[in-house]
């Protein structure tokens, strides 16, 4: 299911402690319009004075089973509302677990709360567990078929709600509405901004080494919702997001050469991106979704050029007589970064957007390739060659050079939505098969990511609208 067609409404969650009388006799979570957000007991600020960098992990966060109010079976979850409940704890726990910062424990191992306690917490239970903050929600069935989903996030020291939000969502979408909460929790705990509700676009590949079938595929930020884009007929490569969901662009081999494509999500229809003289590569879209880099060989020479997503003549930004690849615009549009070998090796530059002021900026040893800036504006990823290869940050300056893998070959970095977390591509030494791993920027917090088929070439959409 396409993002047009998601029903997902953000709604406010009135709580039921938020007046005397109702502190006394426990109810139900009510749904209010979004102003009740920020009333009492619910401050939407980054949590001060509690939790600190250092002590993320250490921090204990339990995470139960959302209740229900009435155990029914629903498009989401034959088996009833309470057992759709325990799945999106199970979402919620893995999203927190999974980001590096936490240690949570999930629902499998604690006990479930009642519906009525989702608004007056247990608190001897969760103390009694060690637990410093605790995460509680319901899921309750709708006469139209959709589902609301309310989270909860409590300081259990403190006996204080510290916020709150639901989502009214179709049975299809249920996933987004735990990704929903986990973005909720880690932006209050953290001060960072969400990531959880996102899209992963990536290559699928299949078959031998000498022959490898390599398709677009679609999926959740979690690898759930997977699906194939299309049918291998041709090879796929580069895959990138729009910033507003509904396309991507990428390099088809439809005519036995590259070309570059963009795939209308929506109607599953593609069209060329411009009618070129050669092999093109490496489509980039602009920040506003208006214009897309890519690259052209012609006569030998490969240089950047820029042309409107709707169609149009391209403008040409790099006219020197060697090799530039791979643009990846700064957040504000404003600058371009890219790899050549103008000065002989392969390397990284920075020019503005109309293709003036080139500069290298890579000058640390080895090679460097594939930058992507930051969505943060303040680090470029890239793919460090060094023999083997490896994912690297740097400054937009080319300073503060760190490596953050140690494979045999880590390549093509992508940023998560909020510029915390890189996904890239592995490529196993002797098999040659390719899996999909994250990396945070500590280098520390590394894994791989489910596909059910070999993955390379990942690209990690904004937070979904």
């Amino acid at each position: 299911m396409n993002h047009k067609n998601l029903s997902i409404v953000l709604v406010g969650l009135l709580a039921a402690v938020s007046s005397p009388a109702l502190a006394q006799q426990p109810q139900s979570p009510a749904v209010t319009v979004p102003e009740a957000l920020g009333s009492e007991g619910a401050s939407s600020g980054p949590l001060t004075g509690t939790v600190t960098a250092d002590a993320w992990n250490d921090l204990g966060i339990a995470i139960a089973s959302f209740a229900t109010n009435e155990d029914v079976p629903t498009a989401a979850n034959a088996s009833g509302t309470a057992a759709l409940g325990h799945e999106l704890a199970r979402v919620v726990y893995n999203d927190l677990r999974n980001n590096g910062l936490f240690r949570p424990v999930g629902p499998d191992a604690l006990p479930r709360p009642s519906f009525t306690q989702i608004t007056n917490p247990a608190w001897p239970t969760w103390r009694g567990r060690s637990a410093e903050m605790l995460v509680q929600g319901y899921v309750r069935p709708n006469p139209d078929g959709r589902l609301t989903v309310g989270c909860y996030l409590y300081d259990v020291v403190l006996e204080d709600e510290l916020i709150r939000d639901g989502w009214v969502v179709a049975p299809a979408d249920w996933r987004r509405a735990a990704h929903r909460c986990a973005d909720m929790v880690y932006s209050r705990l953290s001060g960072e901004s969400p990531f959880f509700d996102s899209r992963i676009a990536y290559i699928a590949e299949t078959g031998p080494k000498e022959n490898r079938v390599k398709r677009l595929a679609i999926m959740d930020s979690d690898g759930a919702n997977h699906r194939f884009i299309t049918n291998g007929q041709s090879t796929a490569l580069t895959p990138r997001y729009s910033p507003d969901y509904t396309r991507i662009a990428y390099l088809s081999y439809a005519d036995g050469n590259p070309r570059i494509y963009i795939y209308d999500i929506d109607s599953g229809r593609q069209r060329l991106v411009a009618e070129t003289g050669g092999p093109t590569f490496a489509p980039r879209w602009s920040p506003d979704g208006r214009y897309i880099l890519y690259s052209m060989a012609t006569a030998g020479n490969t240089d950047i050029y820029r042309v409107p997503a709707a169609g149009g003549t391209p403008l040409r930004l790099t006219t020197s007589p060697s090799i530039e690849v791979g643009g990846s615009y700064s957040p504000d549009g404003s600058q371009i970064v890219f790899e050549s070998d103008q000065s002989g090796t392969q390397q990284c530059y920075i020019m503005n957007a109309d293709g003036s002021n080139q500069r290298r900026i890579s000058f640390f040893g080895g090679r460097c390739a594939t930058p992507e800036w930051s969505p943060r504006g303040d680090q470029i990823a890239f793919t460090h060659i060094v023999g083997d290869f490896h994912i690297g940050v740097m400054d937009t300056n080319g300073r503060n050079m760190r490596t953050l893998t140690n494979g045999w070959q880590d390549e093509a970095p992508t940023w998560a939505p909020n510029g915390r977390i890189i996904q890239f591509f592995r490529t196993e030494r002797n098999s040659g098969e390719t899996s999909i791993w994250q990396v945070d920027l500590t280098g520390r917090n590394e894994r791989r990511l489910n596909t059910p088929v070999g993955a390379s070439d990942p690209a990690w959409g904004p937070v979904l609208p």
